[in-house]
Parts: C-alpha cells; sequence; structure tokens
C-alpha cells in the first residue's frame, strides 16, 4: 500500500465510499464521498502527541476489541496516508466545544474541526472490483460459548495475539488471567460448510491458517499441548500437504470430530466433548483456551455494488464470473473485472494472480487508446417507439435509456449493449432491431426448416453460449439423438420472440423447444428470466386457444451438458410422435385465425 500511494500514476482515495457508478465501458463515471478525516493529512506526521492527551477510550477495531485506541487516532500500523483521522462521533471537542486537547497540543495545527465530507467524480475506463469478505461472526452459532466463555477466540482474534505488534506484542495470554495457555483447541470449519449457520462453502483457507497458527504456537511454545478437532483437513496448494505434517510432527494432535458441547470449569478452562469419528469413542478434552477457525462471507457492499455496475451474484452472494476458465476474471458487465475475494474465498497468493490478471485485462482492454464493439446490438426506429420504457427495464446492462415523461425515443448505448437481445421481443411495437439476429431472418430460418414434412421435425430455439453449445458437444461426443431437430441459433433464450414460436406451429411444426443456460448462469446476467415470463405468457395463450402447453417445452442445457441435449432431444421426439396430424390441423386453423391478436 506504502508502494501504492507514492507511484505518480496512482490516485488513493482512503477513507472513501463509492456511492455510484454510472457509464459504460471506456467512460465510467465514478461518484465518491470522502469522509472529513479532521486532520489535514499533508501536515500531520504522526507523532502521536494528540492521541496521548485525547480523553476518550474505545475499543480498537483492528485489534478486534482486544486493545483500545483513542477518539484521534492511526487506524492501524503503516496506514496510508500516515495521518491520525478522528472519530468525530466519539470526539468531545467538536460540538459544543468541550475539550479539544487535541488542537492544543499539536505542533503543527493540523487538527481542523470545520472540515466536512467532499463528493469526487472519477472518470475511468474500466472497473475493478476487489472488495474482498468478512469474516464469519461467531455469536449466532454459540454452542461453542463465544459469546458466554472469555477464553474462547476467533482465528482472527489469535492472529492479533501472536502478532509482534498486536495487543500482547506476539505474547499469547488467555484473556481471562493474562497467562500463557497450557493447552489450546482449535475448531474447523465454524460458519463453513454449513447451510444453516454461516455458509454452505468452503472458506479455503481456514484448514491451512490453522495449520500455521499450531506451527507458530509449537515454535514459541514447545510444551504447548494443540489440539485440531476438525471434519477433514484440505491442504490442496503448493507445499500445503507438508507443512500440515510438519504440524503433526511437531506434535499438534488432530481429531477427527468437531465438538458437540463446551463448558465453562471454576478456574476458566473449557471442557470440549467431542465424538472421534476415527475411533468412534465419546472423548473429552480440558483446555484453556479454545480457538474458533471462522469461514468467510461475501462483502456486505457485494450487493449495491452489483446493482450499480449490473452485475452477477452467485447464490453465496459472491460474484460470478463470465466464464469460468475463459474469462475468470471477467464480469458479465464489459469493463468490468475482478480481483481477490471478490469472486471467492481465495488466499494470498491467488488473490495476487488474480489481481495480476485483472490489471492485464484492463491494460489490454484500455491500452489501444479505442473500445471495439460486436456489431450484434439493438438498434431503435424512433417513428415506432412511444416511450413505454419496458425495453429500458428487461435490458441487464441498462444500455438503453428513454425518457417516458418528455416522450422522446428510447436510445441505445452501442458500447454498453452485449447483443442479448431480450429487449426486442418486449417491444410490442416492433420498435427496435436486433442486428444480424432481426426477427426477418429468424422468421424466414422457421420457414425454409418447416418448409417440407413439417409434422416430422422438432423446431428449436437454442442460445448461442449454453445450450447450442451443449448441442456442439452432444455432437462431437458421438452421442446419439433424433436427426429431425432443426436447431435456430440466437445469441440468448431472450431474443425468442413469441410470434417465432407461433410462427412454427403454423408452418405445421408438432412441438417446438426453446433451451439456454441454467437460471444464475446466464451469458447475459439475468436475460432469461424473461424467457421464462415469456413462454409462462405463452403457456396461458395456448389454454385459451385449445391447444396443449405440453408441445411448447422450456429447457436449460448447459455447453457441458451434452448428455443432458442428448436426452432432452430424445423426449422431445417421444413428444412428437404423440402429436397427431389432426391435432396440427387444427392449430394451424386456430393461430390463423388468432394470429393478429397474438402478436399484439
Amino acid at each position: 500500500m506504502t508502494d501504492a500511494g507514492r507511484h505518480p500514476r496512482i490516485k488513493l482515495h482512503t477513507l472513501s465510499e463509492v456511492t455510484n457508478i454510472a457509464g459504460h465501458v471506456g467512460d465510467f463515471s465514478v461518484t465518491i464521498k470522502k469522509k472529513a478525516r479532521y486532520v489535514i493529512e499533508g501536515q500531520c506526521t504522526a507523532c502521536g502527541e494528540c492521541s496521548k492527551v485525547c480523553p476518550v477510550v474505545r475499543p480498537d477495531e483492528f485489534n478486534l476489541g482486544l486493545s483500545s485506541r483513542k477518539a484521534i487516532y492511526s487506524p492501524f500500523p503503516q496506514a496510508v496516508p500516515s495521518s491520525y483521522v478522528v472519530n468525530i462521533s466519539e470526539c468531545l471537542g467538536h460540538n459544543p466545544v468541550v475539550c479539544s486537547k487535541c488542537v492544543d497540543v499539536c505542533d503543527k495545527k493540523c487538527i481542523d474541526f470545520h472540515m466536512s465530507d467532499q463528493q469526487i467524480t472519477e472518470k475511468v475506463g474500466a472497473v475493478i472490483v476487489a472488495t474482498g469478505l468478512t469474516p464469519y461472526d461467531p455469536t449466532e452459532q454459540d454452542e461453542y460459548g463465544y459469546t458466554r466463555f472469555e477464553n474462547v477466540l476467533t482465528s482472527m482474534e489469535l492472529e492479533r495475539l501472536i502478532n509482534a505488534g498486536g495487543p500482547t506484542k506476539g505474547e499469547v495470554v488467555r484473556i481471562t488471567d493474562r497467562k500463557t495457555p497450557r493447552s489450546v483447541g482449535f475448531v474447523q470449519c465454524v460458519g463453513s460448510r454449513n447451510a444453516r449457520k454461516g455458509g454452505d462453502w468452503c472458506s479455503n483457507i481456514c484448514c491451512m491458517n490453522t495449520v500455521k497458527s499450531t506451527l507458530m504456537l509449537k515454535e514459541h511454545y514447545p510444551d504447548m499441548d494443540v489440539k485440531v478437532f476438525y471434519m477433514d483437513i484440505r491442504a490442496f496448494g503448493k507445499g500445503f500437504e507438508e507443512l500440515y505434517r510438519r504440524s503433526r510432527r511437531a506434535g499438534t494432535r488432530y481429531i477427527r470430530g468437531l465438538p458437540g458441547t463446551v463448558e465453562e470449569l471454576p478456574d476458566k478452562s473449557l471442557k470440549v466433548s467431542v465424538e472421534n469419528t476415527a475411533t468412534g469413542k465419546l472423548e473429552t478434552h480440558e483446555l484453556d483456551m479454545l480457538i474458533l477457525s471462522v469461514g468467510l462471507k461475501p462483502s456486505p457492499d457485494a450487493k449495491k455494488i452489483q446493482e450499480m455496475l449490473t452485475l452477477q451474484l452467485t447464490p453465496d452472494g459472491f460474484f460470478l464470473e463470465a466464464h469460468p476458465k475463459l474469462m475468470p476474471v471477467d464480469a458479465a458487465t464489459r469493463g468490468v473485472f475482478y480481483a481477490g475475494c471478490a469472486e471467492g474465498p481465495k488466499d494470498i497468493k491467488e488473490s495476487v494472480t488474480q489481481a495480476s490478471a485483472a490489471a492485464v485485462r484492463a491494460l489490454r482492454l484500455l491500452g489501444s487508446g479505442q473500445i471495439s464493439t460486436e456489431p450484434i446490438t439493438s438498434e431503435i426506429i424512433a417513428h415506432h417507439c412511444t416511450s413505454c420504457g419496458l425495453c429500458a427495464r428487461v435490458c441487464p446492462y441498462n444500455a438503453i435509456t428513454v425518457d417516458t415523461k418528455k416522450k422522446t425515443p428510447a436510445v441505445v448505448n452501442t458500447a454498453s449493449c452485449a447483443g442479448c437481445g431480450t429487449c426486442a421481443p418486449e417491444c410490442r411495437f416492433g420498435a427496435i432491431v436486433m442486428n444480424h439476429y432481426t426477427d426477418r431472418q429468424i422468421t424466414d430460418q422457421v420457414d425454409a426448416l418447416l418448409e417440407k414434412a413439417p409434422q416430422s421435425k422438432i423446431l428449436a430455439f437454442a442460445c448461442n453460449w449454453c445450450s447450442y453449445a451443449g448441442a456442439d458437444f452432444a455432437g462431437v461426443s458421438r452421442l446419439s439423438y433424433p436427426p429431425n431437430v432443426r436447431l435456430i441459433r440466437t445469441m440468448c433464450s431472450g431474443r425468442v420472440d413469441e410470434k417465432f414460436v407461433w410462427q412454427g406451429f403454423a408452418k405445421g411444426a408438432p412441438v417446438v423447444l426453446v433451451s439456454g443456460c441454467h437460471i444464475g448462469d446466464c451469458h447475459y446476467i439475468d436475460a432469461n428470466h424473461w424467457t421464462v415470463k415469456r413462454v409462462e405468457r405463452m403457456h396461458k395463450k395456448m389454454e385459451k386457444m385449445g391447444i396443449r402447453k405440453e408441445r411448447l417445452q422450456l429447457h436449460w442445457v448447459s455447453a457441458a451438458e451434452g448428455v443432458r441435449f442428448a436426452k432432452i432431444m430424445k423426449d422431445m421426439e417421444a413428444l412428437r410422435q404423440a402429436v397427431t396430424e389432426e391435432e396440427i390441423a387444427q392449430t394451424r386453423t386456430i393461430l390463423k385465425e388468432n394470429i393478429k391478436g397474438l402478436e399484439e
């Protein structure tokens, strides 16, 4: 951070919060709220005299409450900038002035209570999301006594105790009597791999963090009895398995099983009962200190940033990359990249690697001086647009703007438009043209595919990224499926208009399939949610007209699911054979009478 603060081309905004991000790739506008420090950065020398005379004492957040700080303080050692900050909500000398001792003792006169928050706007070409994560708070998982017993600590609190710059200068002591513990136990997976409490994902770093802590304890206190209660040890990285073996050789005892109960004894030590699943016996252990190896959770700001940049989140709450293999640091929104634990739990090595990759991706994007875009974008026909604003609501990239009050035609920002085509089917006035996937091009394909013997064919609309790729994978895998399937490729299942389906039935198609990416894995953020709504709407119309809704199917197929694609096609063929020629003829008659009403 010190190097970054000194770099002439890096601008650091500390004590700041991003309140809004607008724009598109190559032209983002970032609004930043810079909170008042009440200390002039350039003048403060961090001498600490102000903190010595401050009468206000509060828990130190950096040391997780294991030490105290004053109302004017340095957030942590080596903080950038090297300047103190005043917590104005705790300060006594702000309003009314009843203290101001720090002002009197400051020789540099750098404390200014008249400072106020500032709003800063930065113009940038790319955005790297590196929001980090937050440790799990074990207060809700109180079976281990974290809120009841003082000698139950988290792994983060142990890190501060064992650190030479921590509250005890690196000496590990019990909270109750300030004595070095004779025995220490670690409980793994607290807040991880638990769907009820915390998260059902593995937090990646907990096992090796515990192994490292046990080695440090054994190096400093060779006679200390160290035990680890675990489900399984995940030492997957380079050299991690050897580190685990070193810990065992140093005398750490690993017990496979998580504690069932924790009780406090009169001398403030802890009695832990656990079933050792390796021996099948119930064991009781007396410990001076119990450490909860807490898991990791997404940053609480993730949801807010997702809304600003129209990003995707996984069910776990972490950000979802555009492609896990081909674009592991790219977001679905162009010009946005991920680094570190924003995308999921990572150790330091992985975080540094991904940060380097994100920096290079941003450099590659902006280094040429101009942004190239795909020609597959939407275009508004102004004289057909009624300014209803529906297209703007369905666009997953916020690429369409429309002033519904002034009734001006919608405008598409081609730099932001990703070409999913979801807006075009939702426009009832024919005001949107999807370049290279126009209505005329797709309807001509429907006519051509069903020109001869339509009753013997399966008409399928497949999205380019998943279901069409799944069909391709089924082919190269030489999987057998009915040869009478006729695929029409679209960029997204959200591009499939109702009139494409009605035309397919009107031309004699026995069954129609709409397929795309799985919900939550859409290449275009959440465009396939509109596919679901559209198909449900068509099913209701089919029921009203007396057409079996089973003849229109909606299935999700990923690019790796060639076997699933083949199975779906076999099921569609069985459904096709169940449709009689009389039913097809009746459907064509019904649609001929109702086609105008269906398209409105």
